[in-house]
């Protein structure tokens, strides 16, 4: 077990987080210097079935060498780079709804998991991640003397 040192913000951020993803794609983010950002945040789908745990998060528009998965101290990172793509120069452009640059979405993961056979596909638009469980240990029968 790690310590987490306590943010408020993302507290907020967890209840208001999906609404404002949903209307409208980016997440506020407050600097320690009091300064507001906003980066956007893909999607995720978390499922669960009696031999693992999937994570698919939507990244259209990503490039799978755009993407890194990271596992240490009980979290997973998904990371990565939405690139702007470059206008024509006979192009006009009316209006951009689509969001560029970094993001990075964590989860935390429960002890049952083995890491070593953790594994990733990326296929049209769509990261996911196969976290296979460990083996339940089995209540062990005492004989009574």
């Amino acid at each position: 077990m790690s310590l987490v040192r306590w943010d408020p913000f993302s507290e907020m951020q967890g209840l208001f987080g999906p609404m404002l993803s949903r209307t409208s794609g980016l997440l506020p983010r407050l600097s320690g210097e009091g300064e507001v950002s906003f980066e956007w945040s893909p999607t995720a789908d978390i499922s669960e079935t009696d031999k693992e745990y999937v994570i698919r998060a939507g990244l259209p528009g990503v490039k799978k060498e755009d993407i890194k998965v990271s596992l240490g101290d009980g979290v997973i990172t998904i990371e990565g780079e939405r690139k702007q793509q470059k206008e024509e120069k006979n192009e006009k452009v009316h209006r951009v709804e689509s969001y560029y640059g970094s993001f990075a979405r964590s989860f935390s993961l429960p002890d049952n998991i083995k890491v070593e056979s953790v594994n990733s596909d990326y296929k049209d638009g769509v990261l996911s991640v196969h976290i296979p469980k460990s083996e339940k240990e089995r209540p062990k029968q005492i004989a009574v003397q």
